[in-house]
């Protein structure tokens, strides 16, 4: 089935409207949502939406509704993007990505390897979390700052995608670590991951949305809770999360753009979870939280 971006076009501060507008309307259904800057010197930039062709009409009229506050008289545009095996073409000039003491590598990059590594070999494929990403770079940095500091019995990665934050902490704790994803596709890919980074022992992959399923509290309370998500989702998830942290448990959270910040850390302090500390990267954070 063909992929296509719907979008619309305007300045930097209508389209960041349209960004919160549109994660309302969509998020919590899987599109993909996003802004990116056209044209620097006259201020234009696009908001978009990306799907499939068969949803083309439906999402059109759908989407114009909701952009009506900042959009009144816009038409959405249509792009038809090019089939294209990403996976193979997300290889094409990837480099190893080096956050804190891990170096997250494709197999074609072994070489690359260098003594005080703690390496972890991601390959390219089709769930979220080859450590290129800035939230996924800004999660393995946290990861790495808060075990140095204390010592984790029980992790969860919620949103685990690839399993790399999951394979992270099983690098650096002797954590018990449970990963789950409402995908069962990254769970087959995570447990692959697992695998290969011989992990297995350490961390127990289950399928599972937000919080319902019992494997949460056989598995739980946890010490530490890493959830690489995105804000909206995440703020949702505030009350069944902080139920799931055990007395004096600490929380990474990212997928934020820097701008939602407040609005995440808002969802947390009614939790009593409050900040300690923020990791910027490239206009989006990683937020590290503690009873």
């Amino acid at each position: 089935m063909k992929q296509i971006r719907l979008f619309v076009a305007g300045s930097q501060s209508d389209c960041a409207t349209a960004l919160d507008l549109l994660s309302g309307r969509f998020e919590d259904d899987g599109y993909p949502i996003s802004t990116m800057e056209i044209d620097e010197d006259n201020d234009v930039w696009e908001a978009s939406l990306y799907a499939t062709e068969d949803e083309r009409g439906r999402l059109i009229t759908a989407m114009a509704d909701c952009l009506k506050p900042v959009f009144p008289s816009t038409a959405i545009e249509v792009e038809i993007l090019p089939e294209i095996d990403w996976a193979a073409h997300s290889l094409q000039g990837l480099q190893p990505v080096r956050a804190g003491r891990f170096l997250v590598h494709g197999s074609h990059d072994r070489d690359q390897i260098r003594g005080g590594d703690i390496a972890i070999e991601i390959d390219a494929g089709r769930a979220f979390g080859t450590g290129h990403h800035c939230t996924t770079e800004g999660c393995l940095e946290m990861i790495d700052l808060l075990t140095r500091q204390a010592a984790f019995r029980s992790i969860l990665d919620l949103g685990t995608g690839s399993g790399v934050l999951a394979i992270a902490a099983a690098r650096l704790t002797q954590a018990n670590i449970l990963a789950t994803d409402i995908d069962p596709i990254a769970v087959e890919v995570a447990r692959e991951n697992v695998r290969k980074n011989r992990c297995a022992s350490k961390i127990q992959l289950k399928t599972a949305p937000g919080f319902h399923s019992d494997v949460f509290a056989r598995n739980g309370p946890f010490d530490l809770i890493i959830a690489n998500i995105l804000a909206r989702p995440l703020m949702k998830l505030a009350p069944a999360l902080n139920r799931n942290l055990g007395a004096g448990g600490q929380v990474i959270l990212s997928g934020i753009l820097a701008e939602q910040r407040m609005k995440v850390l808002a969802a947390y302090n009614t939790q009593g979870l409050y900040h300690r500390r923020t990791l910027w990267r490239d206009g989006w954070v990683t937020l590290h939280l503690a009873k």
